[in-house]
C-alpha cells in the first residue's frame, strides 16, 4: 500500500500519496481547475523560468537577512534541479484558472519546498521545517512570480526564435548566391513582373 501524508489548509485535511511532490494547495487546484486539459507540465520553458523566479527569491532573502541560508540554499538547489528538468510530471494544474495563477505559484512553491524538505533530511510535508508560503514564497506574491515568470520564459523563447532565425537567413543567403544565374518568371506577388533570377528570390 503507498505511503501517504496528511496536510491542511483553511478548508481541512487531506491525505496525499508520498509520491507527490504538491501538496494540499495543487490538489485543490485540481479539483477546482479543469478546464484546458493543458497542465503546467506541458510548457517546460515556463516551468524553468518559474524556478528561476523563485531561486532569485531565495538568495535576495538569504542576501538581504530575512530568510535563513540553510533553507535559502536548499531551495535554491531545490529551484535547480527543476530548471535542469527533474520533477516535470509534478506541476499538474491546468494552465487555465481562477486567481491569476495562484494555484501555479503554489503548485510550484509545493514542490520547491518538497524537493528541499527531502535535501534537509525531512520527509515531504514537514512544512515546519521549511514552508511553501513562510519561506519558498518569502516576499513574493502570485502578482510577482507570474508576470515575471512570463517575460524570462518568453525571452528564452524568443532568444531561441532569433537563432534559428539568424541560421534560416544564413542558409537562404547561401541558396542566393548558388542560384544566382538562374533565371525564373518575375514575381507578381511581389509587384515584380519582370524576369529576376531564383538567386533573388530566396
Amino acid at each position: 500500500m503507498a505511503k501517504t501524508r496528511k496536510e491542511h489548509d483553511f478548508i481541512g485535511e487531506l491525505e496525499i500519496s508520498d509520491d507527490f511532490y504538491y501538496g494540499v494547495q495543487t490538489f485543490r487546484a485540481l479539483e477546482n481547475f479543469h478546464l484546458s486539459g493543458r497542465a503546467l507540465k506541458d510548457y517546460p520553458f515556463f516551468i524553468k523560468a518559474f524556478a528561476q523566479i523563485k531561486k532569485a527569491a531565495a538568495l535576495a532573502n538569504k542576501e538581504v537577512g530575512v530568510l535563513d541560508a540553510q533553507k535559502a540554499d536548499a531551495i535554491a538547489k531545490a529551484c535547480d534541479r527543476l530548471i535542469a528538468g527533474e520533477f516535470r510530471d509534478q506541476f499538474v494544474v491546468d494552465m487555465i484558472q481562477g486567481g491569476a495563477g495562484t494555484s501555479t505559484n503554489m503548485n510550484t512553491n509545493e514542490v520547491i519546498t518538497n524537493i528541499a524538505l527531502e535535501s534537509m533530511g525531512h520527509k515531504k510535508g514537514e512544512y515546519q521545517f521549511l514552508h511553501p508560503n513562510d519561506h519558498t514564497n518569502l516576499g513574493q506574491s502570485t502578482n510577482d512570480t507570474y508576470p515575471s515568470s512570463i517575460k524570462v520564459a518568453a525571452y528564452a523563447k524568443l532568444t531561441d526564435l532569433l537563432k534559428a532565425m539568424e541560421n534560416l537567413k544564413k542558409e537562404l543567403e547561401v541558396k542566393a548566391k548558388e542560384y544566382k544565374d538562374v533565371i525564373k518568371m518575375g514575381r507578381t506577388e511581389l509587384e515584380d513582373a519582370v524576369p529576376t533570377t531564383l538567386g533573388n528570390t530566396f
